[in-house]
C-alpha cells in the first residue's frame, strides 16, 4: 500500500470513530439549537490548528448563523512560522495562565450560551481555562479532543487538568498519539496528521442536526450558499442576511459589558 493509500485508510478508521459518537452528536445538537433558539451564541474556541475546527463551523459554504468564533490570533496565525507573530511565540502564549480570562473578559455570557472548545492534546492551559471559566458561568461546553493523544500527553495546566476535565460532553477526533498518522520506512517519525480530518468530521455532524432542529422547530437558519447552487442573486442575498443576524446576535455580547461582573 502506498503512503498516500495508507493514509486514507486511516481516515475511514477515523470515520468509524465519529460514528460511534451519534448520541453525543445528538446531545451537542440538542445543546446548541437551544441557544440558538433563544437568540444567543455558540462560542467555538481553538488555539493552535484547532482554529481550523472553528472556522470550519462559521462562517463558510454550508453554516449559517448562531455561532461566535473566537479565533485570537496571537494564539493560532502560524504562517510566517518565525521572528514577528512566529510559531514559538504562539507556542508559548497558549500555555500563559490568565490569558483566557483576558479573552473572554471580552463578552457578556449567559448560562443560556453554549460553547465547542477544540484541543487534540486537551493539555494546553489556555483552552483548559476558557472551558473552565465557561463552565463558572454555567455554560454548557463540547469539548473535542484526541482521546489517544491527550491520554498520552501531560497537562500543562498548574494542577493537572485537561480540557475534559472541564467539559459536560467529551468527543474524540480518533486521531492517534501524536497525530500524524502515517509510518514511512527509512524515516524515524509518521507524517500526516488526523485530528482536522476527525474533528471536521464531528463539527459538520454537529452542525447538520442543529440546522435539522432549528427548521423544525420553525426558524430554518441562513446557510451561506454558492450561487453555483441557487443563483447569484439569491446567495448575495443569503450573505447579505446571515452576516446581518450575526452582527445582532453578537450585539447581545456587548451589549451589557461592565455593567456586571465579568469573568
Amino acid at each position: 500500500m502506498t503512503p498516500g493509500a495508507e493514509y486514507l485508510s486511516q481516515c475511514r478508521e477515523l470515520i468509524a470513530v465519529v460514528e460511534k459518537q451519534q448520541a453525543a452528536i445528538q446531545q451537542a445538537a440538542d445543546w446548541f439549537a437551544e441557544t440558538i433558539l433563544t437568540g444567543r451564541m455558540v462560542h467555538l474556541f481553538g488555539s493552535g490548528h484547532s482554529r481550523i475546527l472553528v472556522e470550519e463551523m462559521w462562517p463558510r459554504y454550508g453554516s449559517f448563523p448562531g455561532f461566535n468564533p473566537i479565533v485570537e490570533l496571537s494564539l493560532s496565525f502560524h504562517n510566517l512560522v518565525v521572528g514577528p507573530n512566529g510559531q514559538r511565540q504562539a507556542m508559548f502564549l497558549e500555555n500563559v495562565s490568565g490569558l483566557a480570562e483576558r479573552i473572554l473578559r471580552n463578552f457578556d455570557l449567559l448560562p443560556q450560551d453554549s460553547a465547542l472548545v477544540a484541543s487534540s492534546s486537551g493539555c494546553n492551559i489556555v483552552p483548559i481555562e476558557v472551558a473552565e471559566l465557561f463552565r463558572k458561568r454555567g455554560i454548557k461546553v463540547v469539548a473535542i479532543i484526541s482521546r489517544k493523544h491527550s491520554q498520552a500527553s501531560r497537562s500543562q495546566h498548574a494542577g493537572g487538568k485537561k480540557l475534559q476535565d472541564f467539559a459536560d460532553l467529551v468527543l474524540d477526533t480518533g486521531a492517534p498519539a501524536g497525530d500524524a498518522m502515517v509510518k514511512i520506512d527509512g524515516l524515524e517519525s509518521p507524517v500526516s496528521p488526523g485530528s482536522t480530518v476527525g474533528g471536521c468530521l464531528l463539527v459538520n455532524s454537529i452542525k447538520a442536526e442543529v440546522a435539522l432542529r432549528l427548521t423544525r422547530a420553525g426558524q430554518p437558519p441562513k446557510v451561506l450558499a454558492a450561487g453555483a447552487v441557487i443563483g447569484a442573486e439569491k446567495a448575495a442575498e443569503l450573505f447579505e442576511a446571515a452576516y446581518d443576524e450575526h452582527a445582532r446576535r453578537l450585539a447581545k455580547l456587548y451589549a451589557r459589558i461592565g455593567t456586571r461582573e465579568e469573568v
